[in-house]
């Protein structure tokens, strides 16, 4: 068996440092709130492996003259733009985003909050979320997609826009959460990855499924870039698997950067991970992966019973049941970064 890193490069578990040939420069990045933590938590991590600099030039879609879509308008230069998937298509069809790059991240949804130690209403269903709406003497949301569904759409769909339209506050030019953390909203609507990083709230929960608005959050190349190649790559690192195991601390769901373990694949992947698939049988694939450290939440008894020689972790995914059991690797870092909490570790074969 050869180097693994150039094999691992072929599956979508590849960490994109290995492919890096770009030279170093300055990567300038416009994004939606929604992203915004993530970009600047996970840019750093690119810095360091790629020498690229990169430049934060917006962390909000904006309103007016300022919004991303007239900066762009204006020639400012962007060489990654991350907007809500309906407002990246309208910018590639406006010929200010590059036709065919781009890549979808992540899901984000529409949460609730209130200021830090207020009571938490009930919003579960439906009704305790109409409930709620009614009881409070004000309501704050965003300007940009969740504060247009709640306001366009929810409250209409619930019955409720008369009552709502007097006490509600659209918020223009800041998050949603600083206004209710100084008191001048109860509660307040936004992305949750926009809620969750606001200091002096408490974060209630999601809108209930039936109506919560899910929006996709998508990345391109602005057609203003002066490097495009090192957007693509940071592109790539956003939608990687890498920075996929952050996204849900973040308020962000994942999207396609976990791929199904089918027998076949995971064959080759553990073989581009220069791991061994110990075992296959009719109830269930056993693998174990050679030379890779145990992360701290594999870390368990039985995890360590495994022999040395053989695995860090071990885990068995039921043959019947593949689709539900994503399977991660980062070969360059030579560690399971993601394994379905399903997974039974630590099993010795």
């Amino acid at each position: 068996m050869g180097r693994p890193l150039h094999l691992a490069c072929l599956t979508t578990a590849c960490s994109l440092a290995a492919a890096m040939a770009i030279a170093a420069g300055e990567i300038r990045v416009m994004t939606s709130g929604a992203f915004a933590a993530a970009h600047l938590e996970l840019s750093p991590r690119f810095e360091q492996a790629t020498q690229e600099k990169v430049v934060t030039v917006a962390t909000s879609t904006g309103v007016g003259a300022e919004s991303i879509s007239n900066r762009l308008r204006r020639g400012e230069v962007a060489d990654v733009v991350v907007l809500p998937d309906a407002a990246l298509d309208q910018l590639i069809k406006d010929r200010l985003v590059v036709a065919g790059s781009k890549v979808a991240l992540a899901r984000s949804s529409i949460g609730m909050a209130v200021r830090r130690g207020a009571p938490k209403p009930d919003i579960g269903s439906v009704e305790a979320l109409k409930d709620a709406l009614l009881r409070a003497k004000s309501v704050a949301y965003s300007a940009s997609v969740s504060g247009d569904y709640l306001s366009t759409e929810l409250f209409p769909r619930l019955g409720i826009a008369a009552q709502m339209r007097p006490k509600s506050q659209r918020i223009e030019r800041e998050r949603v959460g600083d206004v209710v953390a100084r008191g001048e909203a109860e509660i307040g609507f936004q992305q949750i990855s926009e809620l969750l990083p606001i200091a002096g709230i408490d974060y209630v929960g999601p809108l209930p499924g039936e109506v919560q608005r899910v929006t996709v959050v998508s990345a391109g190349v602005g057609v203003t870039a002066k490097n495009a190649d090192g957007a693509r790559q940071l592109i790539r690192f956003f939608a990687s698997p890498e920075a996929a195991a952050r996204f849900t601390s973040l308020g962000l769901e994942p999207l396609a950067t976990v791929t199904p373990c089918t027998s076949e694949l995971l064959s080759v992947r553990l073989r581009a991970c220069n791991a061994r698939r110990t075992r296959d049988d009719d109830s269930g694939h056993v693998i174990a992966f050679e030379s890779l450290p145990i992360p701290s939440h594999h870390n368990s008894p039985s995890a360590r019973r495994v022999s040395p020689w053989r695995a860090a972790a071990c885990g068995r995914i039921p043959a019947s049941q593949p689709q539900n059991f994503p399977c991660v690797l980062s070969s360059l870092q030579r560690r399971v970064i993601s394994l379905s909490n399903s997974v039974e570790r630590g099993r010795a074969v």
